[in-house]
């Protein structure tokens, strides 16, 4: 195992370099400052980089600016900026009006105050000694508080959270088996006042720990895994450009890194041998994550996370430590974000590239000719691991050989609890006296196509079965429909997996060599969408998450499917709203949506922690090549004298 860790400077601005650097960071601000617009009460809650346009040629200067949103604690105003360091000045500087539009982002120092705040208030105390508990040993999770405006009119305007209770009873203790039932806390963040603070009722805490690495929990470990050791000696396929500019095997690209989508690819091209370098996608990330929870218990009803809008995964996202996260040679990258005074923030280690190994390529023992053919798949894999609250999650994507894109989500980590009453409605029992609610994982994809650097057409197929008959008399065929998606309403689609339903997206104006349009196949897993009622609140904020796809025209200003102000944001805002112009999508620019996600019923197995589920989707080349892209790979190497092309004498 080996590691190369890559360093970034400000002589990289040059291009199409989609990484901020340290030095931009601290430029962006002291240029806001000088203007007047960062003072000692503001605090800074998102820094990113602006897309620079599509189109660009590589070796082109590009403006590097920044979107900036802060909160004057002195007056809890909070205004959007657009700062350009390459140019030296502050674009402009708007005030929000967050009643009306939603509240910017949690701020990584509002996760203490909700602790902080009830560990004084006379209501809360009160109702932890009628359950006998020491204030000091309870941790309260910062909660993102939703939007529930008939019941909290008051609400509209001001930073909320809300707080759930857990007991830990020495510092290496899982706090997550001991949830304080019952008890529930309303906090302001923005005035710094404990809102209000509801007891539903005393009901006993789970006693059983949850402490995954205690040895009464894992017994002997384990002596029977013998190493796997994965080595490289001439170095990984790949190499890595201008501090991000990634060129392997066939395909080129540009990784970057957003403190709210996390992990996003930029400019994904793929060389082909007889028509060059070929724009597949312009922009790929996961532009939101929402996890509700489906307990209509008071106690929680309310919850529901917007783990991007809200809670920016970019920010949460590990330093990866070479042989546990990643194994092999691995290649890190060093995102640069900032904290919450500004201040420029490097996560060591980020961002995880490597290449794996991935079986069969292709196989064929030819009974005709004799010739024994057989190509080793691979794959490379650029990764993060983000931390939110309770869950770990792993956002991959992979580029393989044939020109296969794949995305996969890993989720991890430990359940969200609570105390079990008996009922298993909408709870799994995980431990005596201990629940974890019924709740899903929703990912959406935002999809910039740029097929052959053209426009944009989305077809929906279903697979077709049909009826025996003139044309059918044996009553074996089936065949195939496609469905051209003409405007935006028309674009919004769910999966339907008994007819295999995919989307086709091509370029009409670029053909393959048989005169058809050159395509990828988008593939769904055809996970349930968002299971809450439609007219719910999460419902109208994640509107995205209803449908597994939607198709918008391309409009720089409409980025993020649950709006830019996805906290507190009552659903006035986002990709239903987008829509409403029912825009031509045919031979447009546009942007595709998927939406796919873990609907969790949480096991027994998945405590006191979870292991890894996945989910995710392909976009597999459609027409897009004359013929496979992969004829030239070589033959494997036979390091265990048992390859095609001779006798086998491997003795298993």
């Amino acid at each position: 195992m080996s590691e190369t860790t890559c360093e970034h400077s400000l002589a990289a601005a040059v291009g199409h370099h989609t990484l901020a650097t340290p030095e931009e960071v601290s430029e962006a601000r002291r240029l806001l400052a000088e203007a007047g617009h960062f003072s000692e009460t503001v605090r800074l809650a998102y820094i990113g980089l602006i897309d620079p346009a599509f189109g660009l040629a590589e070796d082109a200067p590009v403006d590097r600016r920044f979107r900036i949103q802060t909160l004057d604690t002195a007056d809890n105003v909070s205004r959007d900026a657009i700062v350009s360091v390459t140019r030296g000045v502050v674009e402009s500087v708007r005030e929000l009006d967050t009643a009306a539009t939603g509240e910017l982002p949690v701020k990584d120092e509002d996760y203490g105050v909700v602790e902080e705040l009830l560990a004084t208030d006379e209501r809360w105390l009160e109702a932890l000694a009628k359950r006998g508990l020491d204030v000091v040993k309870v941790r309260v999770a910062p909660l993102s508080a939703g939007v529930y405006a008939d019941e909290y009119p008051d609400e509209k305007g001001r930073r909320m959270l809300r707080g759930l209770a857990f007991v830990q009873d020495f510092p290496e203790d899982s706090a997550w088996a001991h949830p304080v039932e019952g008890l529930l806390a309303y906090v302001d963040i923005t005035n710094r006042k404990v809102e209000n603070v509801l007891d539903f009722g005393v009901v006993e805490i789970p006693k059983e720990h949850g402490n995954y690495t205690d040895p009464e929990l894992t017994g002997p470990i384990r002596e029977t895994q013998k190493p796997i050791v994965i080595t490289q000696p001439e170095g990984p396929s790949f190499s890595v450009e201008n501090g991000n500019h990634v060129e392997w095997e066939r395909w080129s690209l540009d990784v970057g890194f957003d403190m709210r989508d996390g992990l996003v690819l930029h400019n994904i091209s793929f060389d082909d041998p007889n028509k060059g370098r070929r724009r597949i996608l312009n922009r790929a990330s996961i532009a939101e994550m929402v996890v509700p929870y489906g307990d209509p218990n008071p106690v929680r009803s309310w919850q529901n996370y917007f783990d991007t809008g809200e809670y920016l995964i970019g920010q949460c996202a590990n330093s990866l430590e070479l042989g546990c996260d990643c194994l092999g040679e691995i290649t890190y990258l060093s995102p640069t974000i900032a904290d919450n005074d500004g201040n420029p923030r490097t996560i060591k280690n980020g961002i995880c590239m490597h290449e794996e190994d991935w079986s069969i390529l292709s196989k064929h023992s030819d009974l005709w000719t004799g010739i024994d053919y057989t190509r080793r798949n691979r794959r490379l894999v650029i990764s993060i691991f983000t931390t939110v609250g309770n869950y770990d999650y792993g956002f991959y994507w992979y580029l393989y050989l044939d020109g296969t894109i794949e995305f996969e989500a890993k989720a991890t980590g430990i359940v969200f609890t609570s105390g079990y009453q008996g009922d298993p409605t909408y709870n799994s029992e995980m431990a005596s006296g201990l629940g974890a609610p019924f709740h899903q994982h929703q990912f959406a994809a935002r999809l910039d196509f740029a097929l052959d650097s053209g426009v944009t057409r989305v077809e929906e197929e279903d697979a077709v079965r049909v009826p025996m008959g003139p044309g059918n008399p044996r009553g074996n065929a089936f065949t195939r429909k496609r469905t051209v998606l003409s405007t935006e309403k028309e674009g919004v689609r769910d999966a339907d997996g008994r007819i295999g339903r995919s989307w086709v997206i091509s370029n009409p104006e670029s053909k393959n060599r048989l005169g058809e349009p050159v395509a990828f196949k988008l593939h769904p897993m055809g996970t349930p969408t968002l299971l809450a009622d439609p007219e719910s609140s999460v419902a109208k904020r994640a509107n995205v998450m209803t449908h597994g796809l939607w198709v918008t025209r391309f409009d720089e200003t409409q980025k993020y499917p649950t709006g830019d102000f996805a906290n507190q944001n009552p659903g006035v805002e986002g990709i239903a709203q987008w829509i409403e112009a029912d825009r031509d999508i045919d031979g447009q620019q546009d942007v595709v949506w998927h939406t796919f996600g873990l609907t969790h019923y949480p096991r027994i197995e998945d405590w006191p922690i979870m292991p890894v589920d996945t989910v995710g989707f392909k976009l597999r080349p459609e027409g897009f090549f004359d013929r496979s892209p992969v004829l030239d790979v070589p033959a494997p190497v036979k390091a265990h004298g048992c390859c095609s092309g001779g006798e086998c004498h491997c003795e298993h």
